[in-house]
């Protein structure tokens, strides 16, 4: 692993750390194809530190393939004490501010480019409550635990944004997803896909497509040749 903190954003798939507010975050970089690269990167976040989440697992992994098939340049962290990441689990407040030196960084690093955040479960919420706080340009949240924390207090983004949501899904209520999207202003979109549990076993590659049908028309576009 590289231990140094990159001044610039690697070229090539690149493992680093930061210097977070509870110690070092261990960090993923990842570049799309220079021929469709675009000005944009996204933050990507993982599930609950507490049940096996970490920036390795399969449907951020997916995540990360989709945006960068859609020219995206991606960053994954490890919240607070997952891997080789210091300190301990923080109940997303903690893991809020770790996102926040995530995203610090990349503003350092590529301050003309698109941010894009994108979470998963436990991650969505993180993303959701560090969104209104950031110049954003598209939030992507999966499986948002609405039912655990209290994302009907949060604040909706400034941005497009768009939540994806399995609809057998047996650890986050499909029906209070809708029910808490239907109430927002401005509400987001949402997408519930057909025979999708809550990881999206079987259904990863549609999930893929998902993602970067949803997220293409907020992306900027490639220069003119």
């Amino acid at each position: 692993m590289t231990t140094v903190m990159p001044t610039q954003f690697p070229t090539e798939r690149t493992e680093f750390r930061l210097e977070g507010p509870a110690g070092s975050l261990e960090c993923l970089s990842d570049n799309p194809d220079k021929s469709i690269a675009l000005p944009a990167t996204a933050v990507l976040c993982h599930p609950h530190p507490l049940h096996g989440g970490t920036m390795h697992n399969k449907v951020v992994t997916i995540m990360d393939r989709a945006l960068r098939e859609s020219g995206v340049r991606t960053l994954r962290l490890n919240f607070r004490g997952v891997g080789e990441s210091a300190g301990a689990y923080d109940d997303g407040f903690g893991e809020t501010d770790d996102l926040l030196t995530a995203v610090d960084w990349v503003r350092r690093v590529r301050p003309d480019d698109a941010l894009l955040l994108a979470g998963f479960s436990f991650g969505s919420y993180v993303c959701l409550r560090a969104a209104h706080t950031l110049r954003l340009n598209q939030l992507i949240l999966i499986a948002p635990p609405v039912e655990r924390y209290e994302f009907a207090e949060l604040k909706a983004p400034d941005c497009p944004w768009m939540v994806i949501q399995g609809d057998e899904d047996d650890v986050v209520s499909v029906d209070a997803v809708i029910n808490w999207a239907g109430k927002i202003e401005p509400p987001p979109r949402l997408e519930v896909m057909k025979e999708a549990g809550h990881f999206f076993h079987r259904r990863l590659l549609d999930l893929r497509g998902l993602i970067k049908n949803g997220a293409r028309e907020h992306l900027p576009k490639l220069p003119a040749a």
